[in-house]
């Protein structure tokens, strides 16, 4: 009987906390919506160490608030998530820490592929962003799966930056865009008899590598650029994550570590970023 009674009590609870929720948006939703928020996980380790326990156990709790946060910007309609997992920085730590995120990644990736999970319930298409190449290849095999797995799913999408660093990224943008630049050219070169018409110059000016060269070869350029910027523990730096593309972003810095992040630090970044909407949007026709 008192277990019945429990579970009812449950139930009404989180369906109380679901319809609060919703009318919270309502309410959120007559400003402008973010259209991408992104994620710096910071204070699992600590999170763990201020509660005696293992910091495996923290990175569990951080992987919990994920989720949360991936249902609550799908509620609001934040069409992309960004979360930065694991930093190619990262394996400067101990082998063994770096070998628990591998497993732990590989556990949970194979967890979003679960037809129960939240994943498939907000048709969330997965997309894993860096250097995958430096990923143990179970994982990266697991990352691939998942990425076609969810390649049709089109009401939101989640980007795990996984070996991930800005300056990685634009490095690889860089090289990428050379590379096409001289594949153009050799086949100019190739076909020069058939294009005698088009003067040097022109050919010169074709060649040159523009910015749009260079984002469409970032590892990010997929999505657009980050309205908001969460970083927890109430940290400002940024950590070598996204340098390319928060020029205009808004940084939001709560003091809690990131397990402990809740719907009202979500909702505070999105009131923060509609008062200073008309600021931000100001300063993007600058550019």
């Amino acid at each position: 009987m008192l277990k019945t009674i429990d579970g009812l009590a449950r139930r009404l609870v989180g369906s109380s906390f679901l319809y609060m929720r919703r009318f919270l948006f309502r309410i959120l939703s007559v400003g402008p919506i973010p259209n991408h928020i992104a994620f710096i996980l910071d204070g699992n380790r600590r999170y763990a160490k201020q509660r005696n326990m293992t910091e495996g156990t923290g990175y569990r709790a951080g992987f919990f608030a994920v989720i949360s946060m991936l249902k609550y910007c799908y509620e609001l309609g934040v069409k992309y998530m960004t979360v930065y997992a694991f930093s190619i920085d990262n394996f400067k730590r101990s082998q063994e820490e770096v070998q628990y995120l591998m497993d732990l990644m590989l556990e949970k990736i194979k967890g979003l592929l679960e037809q129960e999970s939240v994943v498939n319930e907000y048709g969330v298409r997965i997309h894993f962003v860096g250097n995958l190449k430096l990923l143990d290849e179970p994982v990266r095999v697991a990352a691939e799966k998942a990425m076609h797995a969810t390649a049709n799913n089109t009401k939101s999408n989640l980007l795990i930056c996984v070996t991930y660093t800005s300056t990685d990224e634009i490095v690889q943008a860089v090289q990428a865009s050379c590379q096409e630049k001289w594949n153009e050219i050799q086949e100019v070169n190739v076909n020069q008899s058939q294009n005698a018409e088009r003067t040097e110059e022109k050919l010169e000016l074709d060649h040159i590598i523009k910015l749009v060269d260079i984002e469409r070869h970032t590892y990010m350029g997929l999505a657009p650029d980050p309205d908001i910027l969460i970083r927890t523990s109430g940290a400002t730096c940024l950590s070598n994550f996204l340098l390319w593309q928060t020029t205009n972003c808004l940084l939001y810095s709560p003091k809690v570590l990131f397990p402990e992040t809740g719907l009202r630090h979500l909702v505070l970044a999105v009131l923060n970023f509609q008062r200073l909407y008309p600021h931000l949007e100001k300063k993007k026709k600058q550019f």
